[in-house]
C-alpha cells in the first residue's frame, strides 16, 4: 500500500515537473517573440527608384501623315463590244488575256459579206441617183430654152398684131386681118403657160433628184458604217483583259468580246473618315492637292509610287460613311488595277508640336516629364492628331521637357525614377554606374557572400566591382531584384 502512494506521489511530480517545463518555453518563446517583434534588425526601408525610358520633347514644324487603304484603277477603261452579230473571222495575234496592242490597231473582225453586199447595192443607188440628178438638170436647162424661144414668137406675134392694128386704122386693112393676128398672138401667149409650167416640172424634178441623191448617198454611208462595225480597233494604247471569243465563234450584238485598259494611266481611290476630310480641305472648302505615296506589299519587295490628290466622290454611297477619294498616279511601275495598296498622304504643315510615343499619352491626355532630383511631374497636353505607334501634341509646356515614353501603372506624380535616356542605350558598352552610399553597398556585400548558390568566380567578380567607388547600375538592380528589396 505505501509502495502504491509513493508511486503516485512520483507520477504526480513528474506531471507536474513537465507543465512547468512547457510552461517556462512558451515564457521563453513568447520573450523572443516580443524581441524580434520591438527590434527587427533589418536594414531600414529605403525608397524605391523605377528605371524609366525618357525622350526630349522637341517643337517643330511637321506634315503629319494620314494612312488609308485604297484599291487601284485604270482612268482608261474601254468595253470592247461587237455592234453586229455574225461569225468572228479575224483576231489580232495579241488578243487574249494580258494582251499589249497599240493605237489604231485592228482587234477583231466579223464575217463582211451582207455588209459588203449592202455597200454595193447603196452605191448603186447612188449612181442611179446621180443619173437621174443630171437627166433633170439638162431637162430644166431644155425646158428653161423652150421657155424662152416661145417668149420670144410671143413678143413676135404681138408686134405683128401691133401692125395689122395700124394698117386697119389707117384704112388700108382689114378686120379679118386683125383678127388673125389676134389669135396668133394669143396661141404664143398660150405657149408661154405651157413652157411654164414645163419649167416648173423641170424644177421639180430637179428638187426630187436631189432629195433621191441624198437619201442615196445617207443610205451609202450608212451601209459602209455598218460594214466598219464589223471591225473593232484599238482606241488608245493598252493591255486586253476578260477576253471572251475565239476565232470562228459566233458573237450577238453588243456583245462584250473583251475590256482594253491603259496600265499607264492609274489612279487610287480610298475611303478616309470625315474628320480626316476635314483636314485636307483649304480655307475656300476646296481639297487641297497633296502628294501621295501608295505601297503594295510585297514581303520585302514593295512597289512604291506617287502621286496627287485629285479629287472626290460627288455623293456618299447608301450605309457608307466618310468620303471616297482619288489620286492620280504618276508612274506606277509593276503595279496594276485591281491591286489593293496602302495609302499615305502628307497633310497640311503643323506649327509648334512635338511628336512623342504613343505610349506617352495616358487617356487623360496628360504626359509624365522629368522634373527636380529625377521626380515625376504630370503635365496636361492637348493632343492633335495620332499617326501610327506616336501622337502629336502641343508644344505649350513640354518644350525641352523630358517625357516618359512608356507610361506604367506604378509610376505617377512625385515618383523618383531613374531615366534611361536614348544615347546611354546607344552605348551599350559603356553601361551606368552609380556610387552607392556605405549601408547600401555593405548589405549588397553582405548578400553576395551569404548566397551559397554563386558560384566562386561570379562572386570573386561581383565583390570586386562592388568593391570600386562606382558600381554598374545593372549589376545593382539584379542583385536588388535577387534580394526583394
Amino acid at each position: 500500500m505505501g509502495f502504491l502512494r509513493r508511486s503516485l506521489a512520483g507520477l504526480f511530480l513528474t506531471a507536474v515537473t513537465l507543465g512547468l517545463l512547457v510552461f517556462a518555453g512558451y515564457l521563453v518563446m513568447a520573450a523572443v517573440q516580443d524581441r524580434m517583434a520591438s527590434d527587427p534588425g533589418g536594414p531600414p526601408a529605403r525608397e524605391r527608384v523605377f528605371a524609366v525610358n525618357v525622350v526630349q520633347a522637341q517643337a517643330r514644324d511637321m506634315r503629319p501623315e494620314l494612312t488609308a487603304f485604297g484599291e487601284l484603277r485604270s482612268r482608261r477603261t474601254l468595253d470592247l463590244r461587237t455592234k453586229v452579230a455574225g461569225t468572228v473571222v479575224a483576231l489580232h495575234e495579241n488578243f487574249e488575256e494580258g494582251g499589249q496592242v497599240r493605237a489604231g490597231e485592228l482587234l477583231l473582225r466579223v464575217a463582211q459579206e451582207d455588209a459588203e453586199a449592202d455597200v454595193l447595192s447603196a452605191r448603186a443607188d447612188l449612181d442611179e441617183a446621180e443619173a437621174e440628178r443630171r437627166d433633170a438638170a439638162r431637162a430644166l436647162e431644155i425646158a428653161r430654152d423652150e421657155l424662152a424661144a416661145a417668149e420670144e414668137q410671143a413678143q413676135l406675134r404681138a408686134q405683128a398684131l401691133a401692125r395689122q392694128t395700124d394698117v386697119r386704122d389707117r384704112g388700108y386693112g382689114s378686120d379679118a386681118l386683125v383678127e388673125g393676128a389676134e389669135l396668133s398672138a394669143a396661141a404664143a401667149r398660150q405657149a408661154v403657160l405651157s413652157n411654164r409650167q414645163a419649167l416648173a416640172n423641170a424644177e421639180s424634178r430637179v428638187d426630187s433628184a436631189e432629195t433621191q441623191h441624198t437619201r442615196a448617198g445617207l443610205a451609202l454611208a450608212e451601209a459602209e458604217r455598218r460594214l466598219a462595225d464589223t471591225e473593232i480597233h484599238a482606241a488608245f494604247a493598252g493591255t486586253l483583259s476578260g477576253v471572251s471569243v475565239v476565232s470562228g465563234g459566233l458573237v450577238a450584238v453588243n456583245e462584250q468580246v473583251a475590256q482594253l485598259i491603259a496600265p499607264d494611266e492609274l489612279e487610287v481611290s480610298f475611303r478616309v473618315s470625315t474628320a480626316q476630310f476635314g483636314r485636307l480641305l483649304d480655307d475656300a472648302g476646296a481639297l487641297i492637292t497633296a502628294p501621295v505615296t501608295v505601297t503594295l506589299d510585297g514581303y520585302g519587295a514593295d512597289l512604291t509610287a506617287t502621286g496627287t490628290l485629285t479629287r472626290e466622290s460627288g455623293a456618299v454611297g447608301e450605309g457608307l460613311s466618310g468620303r471616297l477619294l482619288f489620286a492620280r498616279l504618276d508612274t506606277a511601275p509593276g503595279l496594276r488595277p485591281g491591286d489593293f495598296v496602302t495609302v499615305r498622304l502628307q497633310e497640311p504643315e503643323l506649327h509648334n508640336v512635338v511628336l512623342v510615343p504613343a505610349t506617352a499619352l495616358d487617356a487623360g491626355n496628360t504626359v509624365l516629364a522629368l522634373g527636380a532630383d529625377d521626380r515625376l511631374e504630370e503635365i496636361p497636353t492637348r493632343l492633335i492628331r495620332r499617326q501610327g505607334d506616336d501622337v502629336i501634341l502641343a508644344a505649350d509646356g513640354l518644350e525641352g521637357r523630358e517625357i516618359v515614353a512608356e507610361r506604367a501603372p506604378v509610376l505617377g506624380a512625385g515618383i523618383k525614377v531613374r531615366p534611361l535616356r536614348p544615347s546611354a542605350s546607344a552605348q551599350p558598352d559603356t553601361p551606368e554606374m552609380l556610387t552607392l552610399d556605405p549601408e547600401r553597398r555593405a548589405r549588397l556585400i553582405a548578400f553576395v557572400e551569404g548566397n551559397s548558390q554563386m558560384p566562386a568566380e561570379v562572386k570573386e567578380r561581383v565583390l570586386a566591382q562592388l568593391a570600386q567607388d562606382q558600381v554598374p547600375a545593372q549589376t545593382v538592380e539584379r542583385l536588388e531584384s535577387r534580394m526583394g528589396g
